[in-house]
């Protein structure tokens, strides 16, 4: 495979509609009138208290926000697993106390100290400290550092780029890297280790839209026929993945692959790779380590291509938002939400996610008006969805 810009890939798929709904409450380009440094507004937060941790809605003002370049009326936010992580005591995501959570969030710019920001823009922003160490999506109000802000391409509305949020981007990132490695949807199968994951899952959803030959690998057998109607042409259990038979190197299956697991499956991934293929890997969840000799990359000329959501460049989350509202945007992009959840049933949404409950995307609507959400919320318990990906 010779290296390539990404390819023209084919028109959005009808079955992705018109840019759902779910914007600010305000006409589109007008700016909201920004708050008193006073005026208070909710959030939900958590803070450290000794040993446990204690969560809950309070009321903020401006003066509580981080310091940052530009200040966000958030419209959505969603639930990821990191989200979730920092309400379990003891954890060590949160570094900071007390901390609005919320990884990635979407609405319009209020003031703005980058003159390429303009107040009135619909933005998103993820990545970086965002819910971690700073103040992040759960609050009617963010401040952000400006290079973690994208101005939402057109077709796109901030609900929509909630729907997809850092799972369906660090998925777009990893098939983004892959073409500009030269993979092909002709070239041959494609893998998805980890694929009834969140970043996995729309991997699946995003190889298969653009006519790649799909084979989705996971540890759950009982999402082998979701796995299917994502997409998927074959679903293997993760056991099928070890064929090497204690050899250094397996038969040449994957024209490329999407790895989402880490540890002993991306070490199998790497011997079952052919000449000159690559694979994209964001995942630990098998371990850190990886097991392997360099014989697939000496004899085989394969790639190991390392996926960071967190710092990515500001020019590369703009050109991967940019196909996410052309050629790699999701089909039936709104069958991928579960649920829409208000603010105050974040803490709900937050123990469904660290359970296990949840099969597809969580909204959390935060100024946004209220559009499907009641029809949506008991959408949310695992296996009951409409098919969306598993939230992350």
């Amino acid at each position: 495979m010779s290296s390539a810009s990404a390819p023209d890939g084919p028109a959005p798929s009808s079955g992705g509609g018109a840019p759902s709904s779910g914007g600010p409450a305000h006409p589109a380009g007008s700016a909201p009138a920004p708050p008193d440094a006073h005026d208070r507004f909710a959030a939900f937060v958590v803070r450290r208290d000794g040993d446990g941790v204690t969560s809950g809605i309070e009321d903020l003002c401006l003066a509580d926000l981080p310091g940052g370049d530009v200040l966000i009326d958030v419209a959505w936010s969603s639930v990821n697993y990191k989200d979730g992580m920092v309400t379990v005591p003891g954890n060590r995501v949160a570094r900071t106390s007390p901390l609005v959570p919320g990884v990635d969030l979407a609405g319009v710019v209020v003031s703005s100290a980058d003159s390429a920001i303009a107040p009135g823009t619909q933005v998103l922003a993820h990545g970086g400290d965002l819910g971690v160490s700073r103040h992040g999506g759960y609050a009617r109000y963010a401040r952000v550092p400006a290079g973690l802000v994208v101005v939402l391409p057109s077709g796109l509305s901030a609900r929509d780029a909630m729907a997809i949020g850092t799972a369906g981007f660090t998925a777009a990132l990893s098939l983004d890297l892959l073409e500009h490695h030269g993979l092909r949807p002709d070239d041959g199968p494609v893998l998805v280790t980890g694929a009834s994951g969140g970043v996995g899952s729309f991997a699946v959803v995003l190889l298969a839209a653009r006519g790649y030959d799909v084979v989705a690998s996971t540890g759950k057998t009982d999402e082998h026929a979701w796995l299917r109607g994502l997409g998927a042409a074959h679903v293997i259990g993760r056991g099928d993945l070890d064929e090497s038979g204690g050899r250094v190197l397996a038969p040449e299956h994957w024209a490329g692959a999407v790895d989402c697991v880490g540890g002993d499956t991306l070490a199998q991934v790497l011997r079952g790779l052919r000449y000159g293929a690559a694979v994209a890997a964001s995942g630990l969840t098998g371990g850190s380590g990886i097991d392997t000799t360099v014989y697939p990359f000496i004899t085989r000329a394969v790639a190991l291509l390392g996926v960071d959501s967190v710092r990515t460049p500001a020019d590369r989350r703009r050109d991967v938002w940019d196909r996410l509202a052309t050629d790699m945007r999701p089909p039936h992009l709104d069958d991928l939400v579960a649920a829409e959840v208000p603010l105050p049933d974040v803490a709900g949404a937050l123990a469904d996610i660290l359970a296990a409950r949840v099969r597809g995307r969580l909204l959390v609507r935060v100024g946004a008006p209220e559009t499907q959400g009641p029809a949506r919320r008991g959408a949310a318990r695992r296996g009951t969805g409409r098919g969306g990906a598993p939230a992350t």
